[in-house]
């Protein structure tokens, strides 16, 4: 079943979210280990009003639980949804890098899409990008776009069959990514 978050799953959102970030999660707290970045997930996905919060969430559970999200923003309130978040790590972690922007005003951004490990290949990735697609049919919005790291061509294929095309390329806190876009 896909469903809205709610800031009591911010515990197995987190998770999800460190694991599509990878790297990054580690670069935002300063550490190594990625699951340090945990309580950092946990705490904004649970309030309102920030790039990773619940309300930009959706949520795959089946019998086990929250197994896979997807997460998206109107581009134009980038800036305004990442600064507490940029504040809380520059004050908390001592994070003072300036990420590049991931997208621009005229496109949903489709942030963070995550299926938990043991759920992989079952189709939950498609389900929750057409899930967000079709919420997004009843909206103004006209582009829905996503970045995807040059080195995951699988994520990429999956894209390319949902209506996802290349139009450029964008680095992106040292990787360089394919920005992709569907026409909704």
């Amino acid at each position: 079943m896909i469903r809205q978050a709610l800031p009591t799953d911010a515990p197995q959102i987190a998770r999800l979210i460190i694991q599509a970030m990878e790297d990054l999660a580690s670069k935002f707290v300063g550490h190594s280990d990625p699951l340090k970045a945990l309580p950092l997930f946990e705490h904004f996905v649970s309030l309102p009003d920030n790039q990773y919060s619940y309300e930009n969430i959706l949520v795959y559970e089946d019998e086990s639980g929250i197994c896979g999200i997807i997460s998206g923003y109107d581009g134009a309130n980038l800036n305004k949804l990442r600064s507490p978040f940029l504040k809380y790590i520059a004050s908390s972690y001592n994070f003072k890098d300036i990420p590049e922007d991931e997208t621009q005003p005229g496109e949903f951004y489709i942030d963070c899409i995550s299926v938990a490990a043991n759920k992989q290949g079952q189709g939950i990735g498609k389900k929750l990008i057409k899930a967000i697609i079709e919420k997004l049919s009843n909206t103004e919005y006209t582009l829905a776009g996503l970045l995807v790291n040059k080195g995951n061509p699988n994520a990429e294929r999956l894209y390319t069959n949902l209506g996802f095309k290349i139009v450029s390329e964008r680095h992106f806190m040292g990787g360089t990514y394919y920005h992709m876009q569907r026409v909704i």
